[in-house]
């Protein structure tokens, strides 16, 4: 299909911390990466359940390159930069391949509903010419119940088609896997990432790169090890455990409760915070959230305690 360098593994939209003033905490955001890092999973900083489009173009590139600075590998780094506007896609991901990482993820402009597929062609045309950097490998972000414009197949084959080393591969958060199906078997050697672990057997088998999921902000490891042992014997097994887990996980809002976990493990509340207009799980969600992980003798070993 194509020579361009593909990511594969497990990512995660790391969670963005905040000071009590809504502004972005670097430090904690650099220990929890390192964290995700130890625990084999690769970070889609500025994704959807980072809270990404809360976040200015500014601070989102104030952000990375904190994270570069403080060490943090951009090679296993895939940052979200779509945006509405052109101009902000093309400066967040000429940035971004600038500094080293292995691939950007570009939603389509979402602000309008209903553009056609030209449309959606130009403007990824446009941030690939315009960034203009060999370096540039983009990942689509196909996220049709939260951006309401959906990446089709017949884009997908036209951008291929046209730039076979910089599109190299794809997010789908459709949450259809019949849809994900389409995509692998249409595009083989594609990089396919499901956007939940709950498809990551199938798309291993169906010859995926990987997830991208919201819980490996706090279940890195066991589904990194589905991801590297699928072909092993217990594979379903490992995949009904997770599924459960991850069931149980977004029976909450999604984003509150992955941060209300990471408080609660790592043991600052703070950790909890979210920019509005997003708010905080109540206090009875919280309970029923900690209450039935330590049920599930749930742990995030080696997190760490809040220094």
């Amino acid at each position: 299909m194509t020579n361009a360098k593909r990511l594969e593994g497990v990512l995660s939209p790391v969670v963005t911390p905040y000071t009590p003033d809504y502004e972005p905490d670097l430090p904690r955001l650099i220990a929890h990466c390192r964290w995700l890092l130890s625990q084999d999973c690769g970070l889609a900083v500025f994704g959807t359940n980072s809270e990404g489009n809360s976040l200015s173009v500014d601070e989102r590139i104030e952000l990375l390159e904190g994270l570069v600075d403080a060490g943090v590998d951009p090679k296993r780094m895939m940052p979200g930069t779509g945006c509405s506007a052109l101009s902000d896609t093309v400066r967040l991901t000429k940035r971004a391949t600038a500094l080293g990482v292995a691939g950007t993820l570009v939603l389509p402009p979402f602000y309008y509903k209903g553009v056609s597929d030209e449309g959606l062609y130009r403007s990824f045309s446009e941030v690939i010419q315009r960034v203009g950097d060999a370096k540039l490998r983009m990942y689509l972000y196909h996220i049709p119940p939260v951006s309401q414009v959906p990446i089709t197949l017949g884009l997908l084959e036209r951008l291929l088609k046209e730039y076979p080393e910089q599109v190299a591969g794809v997010k789908d958060s459709s949450g259809d896997w019949s849809n994900t199906k389409a995509m692998l078997d249409a595009f083989p050697g594609f990089g396919v990432f499901a956007g939940s672990e709950l498809f990551l057997l199938d798309t291993m088998r169906n010859g995926g790169a990987g997830c991208i999921s919201a819980t490996a902000n706090i279940n890195p490891a066991a589904i990194h090890r589905l991801f590297a042992t699928w072909q092993n014997a217990d594979a379903d097994a490992q995949q009904a455990q997770l599924a459960e887990l991850r069931k149980f996980v977004q029976s909450f809002p999604m984003i509150p409760a992955l941060k209300q976990t990471v408080a609660h493990f790592n043991g600052h509340p703070g950790w909890a915070r979210l920019r509005p207009p997003l708010v905080e799980l109540t206090e009875a969600e919280a309970q029923g959230l900690i209450s039935g992980l330590e049920q599930r003798g749930f742990t995030m070993p080696g997190l760490g305690k809040a220094a």
